[in-house]
């Protein structure tokens, strides 16, 4: 018995050192923006969990700086300023409307698969992609997300574009 318990310490030790030694090699990650005063009136609202951040296309490669990693309950906030994430009890989020590129539903992120699916938010912080996934109390309104996000990249992309051909 004391055997197990050392071989669990030991596994939980080496989850920890991993987790810190992520953390160091993501160190330079530019700081994520601040949440701003008022993010503006609501498109969007739902309530849930956030299920954590990765590089941009690879679902495997958690990022932890900034508590990027941290799985957290979340009610997330759509506006046409950005994306609120007020995460209880942990760093709430704060994406700009410039920074978001994508949006969609996918079955996993961070190594987590929830088979009822998440959504997935695909933005920049400074030059850095990342995705970050979000499961809603009422999966169903995943779609409603994404067809608003990518409304919002969309009109954000024209308006950057007509500013660019005016000049």
């Amino acid at each position: 018995m004391a055997g197990l318990a050392i071989l669990v310490g030991l596994v939980y030790w080496l989850m920890r050192q991993g987790w810190n030694w992520r953390r160091t090699l993501q160190s330079d990650l530019p700081p994520l923006p601040e949440v701003p005063a008022d993010p503006g009136a609501p498109l969007l609202e739902a309530k849930g969990r956030y299920h954590g951040s990765t590089t941009a296309g690879n679902w495997l490669d958690r990022v932890v700086a900034h508590g990027l990693g941290t799985r957290s309950l979340a009610e997330l906030t759509l506006t046409e300023r950005g994306l609120l994430v007020r995460r209880p009890g942990d760093v709430d989020l704060w994406i700009p409307a410039g920074s978001l590129t994508a949006a969609r539903t996918d079955s996993g992120i961070a190594g987590k698969v929830v088979p009822a699916g998440l959504l997935v938010i695909t933005w920049e912080n400074q030059g850095v992609a990342l995705d970050s996934g979000f499961r809603a109390d009422h999966p169903e309104e995943h779609t409603a997300w994404v067809e608003a996000v990518e409304a919002l990249v969309t009109r954000r992309t024209t308006k950057k574009t007509e500013e660019e051909a005016a000049k």
